[in-house]
């Protein structure tokens, strides 16, 4: 009989349980929602949080508060995130470096897909191979001939091991024979403002950083790291127009929730990322910075897994035959 009266009780206690969980999915949210940015106030992914936030925030009736929690190429604020309550109230606009590329470069007290639950694709960049405006070489075969010609003198900024920039500058390397230092900062904002001051001679940047320094003439753009060019500054060569065929790195932003969000949250935080996608203005302002909205049928969790996982069967491989794994 007691046996038989502890089982009810459990039973009427996971009954319980689950009645409060579902209770609670109803009703989020019910206070602002954090969403963490593991990258440096004013980086590419920082201008893309911020404005994925505030139209987030309109569709969900609480504020979506972005909050940067830097360092070590984003796995301090994505481990933050991974041990967060999984209620919907912790989230983080991930990308190829937090939740591929780090998985290789960095030893993790977390795992990349376990420990996370995917919401949507926001958005994917190119990287724009650039230099400071008095750099002498005037297209990328210029600067490759100048990079041999001075092997260790040139200096690259980079936002740390197993970033989109620091992986692109690793490749370039390999591809084309050259060697140069790699500066590693805490974010590629304060790379670019080394860059802008002429402390350092080059960068591979996000569009979304690099574009408006190009623009106004304060940067040197050499390619695009696709096989397209960009539709906002198709003036760009792209990497094999310009003489290094093949380098190609797309960055790509996705957001999550921590493993084990209920799924009736995850299906509210989808369609408040889908309404944001579909905002006109989103829109126009992200195509300005360089970004490029996915199709609608890939701003799914299901798609973001995909992509997640297409991603480190491609790259896994490459990034631990490069040797690329932090000191």
């Amino acid at each position: 009989m007691p046996t038989r009266r502890a089982l009810l009780a459990s039973l009427a206690a996971l009954s319980a349980s689950a009645s409060v969980a579902t209770t609670a999915a109803q009703d989020y949210p019910t206070h602002p929602i954090t969403m963490d940015m593991p990258f440096a106030a004013g980086g590419p992914g920082d201008v893309l949080a911020r404005m994925l936030a505030q139209q987030m925030g309109r569709t969900l009736g609480q504020n979506v508060v972005v909050e940067n929690i830097t360092g070590a190429a984003g796995s301090i604020g994505t481990g933050a995130v991974a041990r967060a309550a999984p209620d919907g109230y912790s989230l983080i606009l991930g990308n190829w470096t937090t939740h591929v590329v780090n998985a290789v470069a960095y030893r993790l007290d977390y795992n990349v897909i376990k420990d996370f639950a995917p919401i949507a694709v926001v958005a994917t960049q190119p990287v724009l191979i650039i230099a400071r405006s008095t750099m002498p070489a005037n297209n990328l075969r210029e600067l490759i001939a100048w990079l041999k010609a001075n092997p260790d003198k040139a200096t690259s900024g980079n936002s740390g091991i197993g970033s989109a920039t620091y992986v692109a500058s690793v490749f370039f390397q390999h591809k084309t024979g050259t060697r140069f230092q790699l500066v590693p900062y805490r974010g590629d904002a304060p790379a670019m403002v080394d860059l802008l001051a002429g402390r350092i001679d080059m960068m591979f940047d996000l569009a979304t950083d690099a574009l408006p320094h190009i623009r106004a003439g304060k940067v040197k753009a050499y390619a695009v790291t696709a096989n397209t060019r960009m539709t906002e500054q198709p003036d760009i060569p792209t990497v094999d127009e310009a003489g290094t065929p093949g380098v190609y790195i797309s960055l790509w932003n996705g957001l999550w929730a921590p493993h084990g969000t209920p799924q009736p949250i995850i299906d509210k935080l989808d369609a408040a990322v889908v309404a944001a996608l579909a905002d006109p203005k989103f829109k126009a302002r992200a195509v300005a910075l360089g970004m490029e909205i996915p199709p609608r049928d890939q701003q799914t969790p299901q798609a973001l897994a995909a992509l997640q996982q297409a991603e480190i069967v491609k790259w896994w491989p490459i990034l631990k035959a490069a040797g690329i794994k932090a000191q």
